[in-house]
């Protein structure tokens, strides 16, 4: 079934005579990774979420991207809770772009994914949307039957009246709830009485991904359609200076070539053809503004800003005095590379001009940005801008850019053909991985310096913290938000709010704005760097001063005991404290640990880890503790938790992007790993079980794994690694 008829069969059930609930709900105030939240108390436009057909199908619109972590069997649990669905029944759609129904109740009036923010700001809101369908559809059985509402009751997508024998289905009942008043006030169900929420619940997008039916825009197929490649500049601010499109254009299939803001763009009739005529393009880059630096430059200037101060993130006490009065003072110095998001499915998009606006389809993660870029490249209104949004191959960050580049970059295209006979013909813009890798958006590259006064029994009396890298906010929309006094929140994040009880501690930060290289969150932030930072040099201070790891964290965590919790059972389960197995002859074995908070979830992991004589390394086993408030589904925290193990180590292994001279040297997965499956360690997952509302888990395992390593390697061979991506031979015996 192509994209067409889809929405052809979506607007054929809109139609349908059925029920589909918008609900009021007042805004949550809450502070939730990326952005303050909306006033507490200010009312939200309606929202619909559910729709029930007389076909008996429940349809939850998902308004959150699914790209792999579950969003949408999330979703739809909340609202199958309450609503007394039987899963089997419950269907998932994604939902347009419109702010007003559709807001992320944690970024304010915005629609869009991150932060881990969709079981958080959705915890209630989708709750309450399935509970209120449930007593409107109780409501016209009450009123069918004419019985008391109490006596009714509903199970398994069934509403039954006990006394009278009497059950209708779901869809029975629909057109008629539709008439229904939506109730003002529902009474959520104790969680003592949850039979979907806590437990495990097949995912609402297994078959379709396995049988090939799931629509990614990679499988959008619309009549008339061009498929689009585009030729990106080698250097950031390189610009054309010639062109010479005779060879692509005599290629048979070959529509038309454009010369758009970021490149060239070559049209065919299929993508084979658009990359043939890409390549047989002929150009001439005019370099004269081009960024020319290598990474090695970068590294140098940011090394010689560590040393001086850089604007204050965080300062508690009197860092100068405590240092003047130390016994002892311990440094160090980190070095983090800028590093790819390769998701699975390269960037894609597809853009079509109509009549009355523009319809776009993609996996998309940032309507409410990328509908007001589109609307303004093309003088119109943000609502005649229609996103169909589809299943995305993964993102960790990428496709929601804060300037809409690639989505930005489909419909420049379609601007350009304005006045053409091709003017309202659909087109698929499709990146390459090599695209992605050297045309694409990075995590910025860090240095971070760090200082520690020891006073004469080794406890830490001041710890100075700075780190300079690009802002990722500054100059989007987003600043306001995140950059305060200069400081960008997204850069020092798990550096300014250190758990640890250090009486003097002050936090800096230097942000270079001359590096145009394009910069972005990944996979959990800020925290991919300062938690490595941190939970190192914590463990650097351990050993120095003869301390247990866990024990000397402890110590420093009395305040903060959900950081605590999580720390003694991973502790536990891993056996720490328990002599580790031994090795082969000539290997090496160590054990270590990390801690972190990010997305207001609580994460402690222990890796083990074995080191061969010639330096080889492998990471054995991590056990995880996770605490994210109540586990809607159990499995997918444990699957996001697997999966955040293997990212991580991806990038402690291998991730590093780099440039030489102002182009990016890595193209493919030839020069940027992956881990492998046999290179995967034993994973052990364990959840605390909470009351505590929904936090994130989509990203805040990530942080913990690379320190942890790190801290078991120094434990096997006594030696720190303080740039990433490890270096096997710095671990030779």
């Amino acid at each position: 079934m192509n994209p067409i008829q889809n929405v052809s069969r979506r607007h054929f059930l809109q139609g349908v005579a059925g029920l589909t609930l918008g609900i009021a709900l007042p805004a949550v105030s809450q502070q939730a990774g990326a952005a303050e939240a909306a006033v507490a108390g200010t009312p939200f436009e309606p929202n619909a979420f559910v729709r029930i057909g007389t076909d008996n199908i429940v349809t939850v619109l998902s308004k959150h991207l699914e790209m792999g972590q579950g969003t949408y069997t999330g979703l739809a649990t909340l609202v199958a809770e309450e609503l007394d669905a039987a899963w089997a029944q419950v269907r998932v759609e994604g939902a347009p772009a419109d702010a007003r129904r559709y807001n992320n109740l944690a970024f304010g009036p915005m629609q869009g994914t991150g932060g881990s923010t969709a079981m958080a700001n959705s915890w209630e809101q989708m709750r309450q949307a399935g509970a209120s369908a449930r007593a409107m559809l109780v409501a016209a059985a009450a009123r069918r039957w004419n019985v008391p509402a109490t006596e009714i009751t509903v199970r398994e997508g069934v509403v039954s009246h006990a006394a009278s024998a009497r059950t209708v289905r779901f869809g029975e009942l629909a057109e008629a709830a539709a008439a229904e008043a939506v109730p003002a006030l529902v009474t959520l169900k104790d969680p003592r009485d949850f039979r979907l929420i806590g437990r495990h619940a097949p995912r609402k997008d297994s078959v379709a991904k396995t049988d090939g039916t799931a629509q990614f825009t990679q499988d959008v197929h619309l009549p008339g359609m061009l498929v689009a490649q585009v030729v990106h500049p080698p250097r950031f601010g390189s610009r054309v200076k010639a062109l010479d499109a005779t060879a692509a254009r005599a290629l048979k299939g070959v529509v038309d070539v454009v010369q758009i803001p970021g490149g060239v763009a070559v049209l065919a009739r299929d993508t084979w053809t658009a990359s043939k005529g890409r390549d047989a393009l002929v150009i001439e880059w005019d370099d004269s503004a081009a960024y020319r630096e290598s990474s090695d430059q970068i590294l140098a200037r940011y090394r010689a800003l560590a040393a001086t101060p850089g604007k204050t993130a965080r300062k508690d006490g009197d860092v100068e005095a405590a240092f003047q009065g130390a016994a002892r003072v311990v440094e160090a110095s980190y070095d983090f590379p800028y590093l790819a998001h390769a998701a699975m499915e390269p960037m894609n998009c597809v853009v079509q001009r109509t009549a009355t606006g523009l319809e776009v389809w993609n996996g998309e993660q940032s309507h409410t940005v990328d509908q007001a870029k589109l609307a303004a490249l093309f003088g119109l209104a943000p609502e005649q801008v229609n996103i169909h949004t589809l299943y995305a191959g993964g993102s960790f960050g990428r496709r929601a850019s804060t300037d809409s580049d690639y989505v930005r970059e489909a419909a420049s295209i379609v601007k350009a053909l304005e006045g053409s006979a091709h003017a309202q013909v659909p087109v698929k813009l499709v990146w390459t991985r090599e695209d992605d890798m050297r045309a694409g958006y990075y995590r910025p590259l860090f240095h971070h310096r760090l200082e520690a006064a020891l006073d004469k029994n080794g406890r830490i009396q001041a710890w100075r913290h700075r780190l300079v890298g690009q802002s990722i906010a500054a100059g989007s929309a987003f600043e306001p938000f995140l950059v305060k006094d200069g400081v960008d929140h997204l850069s020092v994040e798990g550096a300014s709010s250190l758990p640890y009880a250090i009486p003097n501690l002050q936090v800096e930060l230097h942000t270079p704005t001359d590096i145009p290289v394009p910069v972005l969150w990944w996979r959990s932030v800020g925290s991919t760097h300062t938690a490595y930072a941190t939970e190192t040099f914590l463990d650097r201070l351990a050993v120095s001063a003869g301390q247990d790891p866990v024990a000397l964290r402890l110590q420093l965590l009395d305040k903060h005991p959900r950081h605590a919790a999580v720390l003694r059972l991973a502790a536990e389960k891993a056996g720490w404290g328990k002599p580790l197995a031994k090795g082969k002859p000539g290997e090496r074995r160590g054990r270590g640990v990390a801690v972190h908070e990010s997305f207001q979830s609580f994460v402690a992991q222990v890796a083990e880890v074995t080191v061969k004589k010639d330096g080889s390394l492998r990471v054995d086993r991590v056990v995880t503790a996770v605490d994210c408030g109540f586990a809607i589904n159990p499995d997918i925290i444990r699957a996001q938790v697997e999966g955040s193990v293997g990212f991580a180590l991806t990038a402690a292994f291998y991730g590093e992007i780099t440039l030489k001279e102002g182009v990016v040297e890595q193209g493919n997965f030839g020069e940027y790993g992956m881990l492998r499956i046999n290179e995967m360690p034993r994973i052990e997952v364990h959840i605390v079980p909470s009351a505590a509302k929904p936090t994130g888990i989509g990203e805040p395992a990530v942080p913990p794994v690379a320190p942890a390593v790190a801290n078991a390697l120094a434990a096997a061979t006594g030696k720190w690694a303080t740039r990433l991506p490890f270096v096997t031979r710095q671990f030779k015996a």
